[in-house]
């Protein structure tokens, strides 16, 4: 437990990471080509076989992957942004995975920026996306200590559609928030089309389980660019200048 929570600090220290944006999506939200290559090869076996129910399931899932494969590109601009701007400083962090996790590491390293994966042991082996800073690239065997990890320089947490591990880290952080065992951090839910039926915000205050205040937790955006402009105005505002703080 020590060496998951020490090494990582040691080399974030040492790479002079003062700050991290974290991103957060689906492992299996592939990138476009990738997407539609999918959908290709499961309409040509279904080609002689048209009423499979198994290939006419894959089909339709394979069908939904490819739409939200726009999110791959939106990811990695997203990357590039931060990495254009950071300095070095203020880098993208993920899980380390593949899907949405490999586009925001991908688009940092298009842009020879410095970024972060924390990559987790399990069951069946998750390996690290190629585009993660070598040094940067961490391997936990604790999900807590990977946790604490993600939220001890956070200066953002970008979520974008995902499944049951991309919930966890958002309800964690929200949760965090709510009950002021962190700072106010700038919480970005990517997809509002996706988030407001996976995720019914005002039905949770509508049956009184949460306040009306815990809706302004987070926001909504659409666009690589709107996302880091929104994460930048929201430090402006609570005076401190994401860019410029030391």
């Amino acid at each position: 437990m020590q060496l998951d929570y020490f090494k990582p600090e040691f080399l974030l220290q040492q790479h002079g990471v003062l700050h991290t944006i974290v991103v957060f999506g689906s492992t299996r939200i592939a990138e476009p080509a990738a997407a539609r290559r999918n959908v290709e090869r499961l309409q040509k076996a279904l080609a002689p076989d048209p009423g499979n129910p198994d290939l006419l399931r894959r089909l339709a899932i394979a069908t939904r992957i490819q739409a939200k494969s726009i999110y791959y590109d939106m990811a990695r601009e997203f990357g590039r942004l931060v990495g254009k701007a950071g300095g070095g400083r203020v880098v993208v962090m993920t899980g380390g995975g593949p899907g949405m996790m490999e586009a925001a590491n991908r688009g940092a390293y298009d842009v020879g920026a410095k970024s972060v994966g924390l990559n987790i042991n399990l069951l069946h082996e998750q390996y690290p996306n190629p585009y993660i800073t070598p040094d940067l690239c961490f391997r936990f065997h604790y999900f807590a200590i990977r946790k604490l990890h993600f939220l001890l320089r956070a200066k953002a947490l970008v979520a974008f559609p995902g499944g049951y591990g991309t919930f966890d880290e958002l309800f964690e952080t929200l949760t965090l928030v709510q009950t002021r065992k962190i700072e106010p951090v700038p919480t970005v839910l990517v997809g509002e089309h996706y988030w407001r039926q996976a995720f019914d915000v005002n039905f949770l205050v509508d049956e009184g389980v949460i306040d009306p205040e815990d809706r302004e937790l987070f926001w909504y955006a659409e666009t690589a660019q709107e996302i880091w402009d929104g994460i930048l105005e929201w430090h402006e505002a609570n005076g401190e200048p994401l860019l410029t703080s030391t």
